[in-house]
């Protein structure tokens, strides 16, 4: 578990942290999920004679625009590109990362798995709010995902750091408030940005130096970085550009270790959303045009979820409600059919979405800003997110055309065996066409 092995690098790693500078720290290499075979470069394969069954991947990375793929900086994704499948692929509304993390692994859009955005308020839990280190198994129930699904037809599983893979999906709660049963997968690993992508990798290949009886079949891994310097800098920046780079050498450093396994492997590389250039040039100020004692802003950012302060409803929906420069504003209730989004009692009652590029404040900026931002329409092309298959399953050559990303769950039941889910909100039909068979 990395909580326990970063109890080794505490002080350290501690100070680094509280200064916000976990990025280019390099922590000591975590210790093996299993303890390594041999050091020796030859395969298991070779030195055990077993024939080796393919397993699934699904890695993410976060934040990776689909046109990154032409900028020519990255040769191993690109080199899986063509001589795999690949495709535009649409976020799920709004283009958020844990709304769609939970989307790929469930084939569910926000509006029913409920994790709604990366930050909300739920009816049901007054006083509590749902942030990206909740774990309370009642925020994610809703919807199941594909380990839970895989462990309980008897296939192992194992994640790293996808989001919501380390919540006991299914436990209910007593009334003394703690939790039980619950289902995780196989193995997996608690989220900390200090685990450089190097040590990210080289769990996944020790996973799978298992034998084949306990060795997981269907694995994730999640790389942020890119995600984290297109905020920071900007999505055509040269800080998201070294993140490109870096994330293709971990890419690569996957592949290079799958073959020394000798692993045949078929690979599902995606991301969560893209990136849209934001500056303070382009803020929209909720005060300009709503009173805030009318209300209470939840989040805010490329939308803003709001509710009335009780008896300001009317006050409220005369300033809010509409078309103003750059936003629209709108009752959850009428919030467009095209984004699947607005009957979950966990979006707030008003919504406003920005134009991309544009933010939602409360008011303006005191400092001039420039970064990048998502969570915009899924349909604008700045929000397009990388898709590539590669393996033994998938046809070379194949360019699918856009589809949305809730056929990536039914895809991955094709790929480890599982029969087509039910109640999904999607099928696997846009991306049938990638399967040899």
């Amino acid at each position: 578990m990395i909580r326990r092995s970063l109890t080794a690098i505490a002080p350290a790693l501690l100070a680094l942290l509280a200064g916000g500078c976990a990025y280019p720290y390099t922590p000591p290499a975590l210790e093996p999920v299993t303890r390594a075979a041999p050091a020796s470069p030859v395969s298991a394969a070779a030195t055990t004679g077993e024939a080796k069954a393919p397993v699934t991947i699904l890695v993410s990375i976060d934040g990776f625009r689909a046109d990154y793929l032409a900028r020519g900086l990255s040769p191993n994704l690109s080199r899986l590109a063509a001589t795999g499948a690949t495709g535009v692929m649409r976020p799920a509304f709004p283009s958020k990362t844990f709304p769609n993390h939970w989307t790929l692994v469930t084939g569910v859009v926000p509006d029913r798995h409920g994790i709604v955005a990366n930050g909300f308020l739920d009816p049901a839990h007054p006083g509590e709010r749902f942030t990206m280190s909740s774990e309370q198994p009642y925020w994610w129930n809703a919807a199941e995902p594909i380990w839970v699904t895989a462990e309980k037809a008897g296939i192992p599983t194992a994640t790293m750091f996808w989001p919501g893979s380390n919540i006991a999906w299914g436990a209910t709660q007593k009334p003394n408030g703690d939790f039980e049963g619950g289902l995780r997968p196989h193995d997996w690993q608690q989220f900390s940005g200090a685990v450089n992508d190097r040590q990210r990798v080289d769990a996944i290949i020790d996973w799978l130096r298992r034998p084949a009886a306990t060795r997981p079949r269907f694995l994730t891994l999640y790389f942020d970085e890119v995600d984290h310097m297109g905020h920071e800098a900007g999505p055509d920046s040269p800080e998201v550009a070294g993140a490109i780079r870096a994330v293709d050498a971990a890419i690569g450093r996957l592949r290079d270790g799958l073959a020394a396994l000798d692993q045949p492997v078929n690979l599902l590389i995606v991301a969560d959303h893209g990136m849209a250039a934001t500056s303070s040039d382009r803020v929209v100020a909720l005060d300009q045009f709503a009173d805030p004692a009318d209300y209470q802003l939840i989040e805010d950012g490329p939308f803003a979820a709001i509710q009335a302060v009780p008896g300001h409803e009317a006050a409220l929906e005369r300033r809010l409600l509409g078309h103003h420069d750059h936003v629209d504003c709108w009752r959850k209730s009428e919030i467009p059919a095209r984004f699947h989004y607005g009957r979950n009692p966990r979006i707030a009652p008003y919504f406003c979405l920005a134009e991309a590029g544009w933010l939602i404040r409360a008011k303006r900026p005191d400092k001039p800003f420039a970064g990048g931002m998502h969570g915009y329409d899924n349909a604008d092309p700045s929000m397009a997110a990388l898709f590539i298959a590669h393996g033994p399953a998938i046809r070379p050559g194949i360019r699918l055309a856009p589809f949305d990303n809730v056929a990536v769950a039914p895809m991955l039941r094709d790929l480890i065996g599982l029969p087509p889910g039910r109640g999904l909100d999607g099928t696997d039909a846009p991306v049938r066409r990638v399967f040899k068979r």
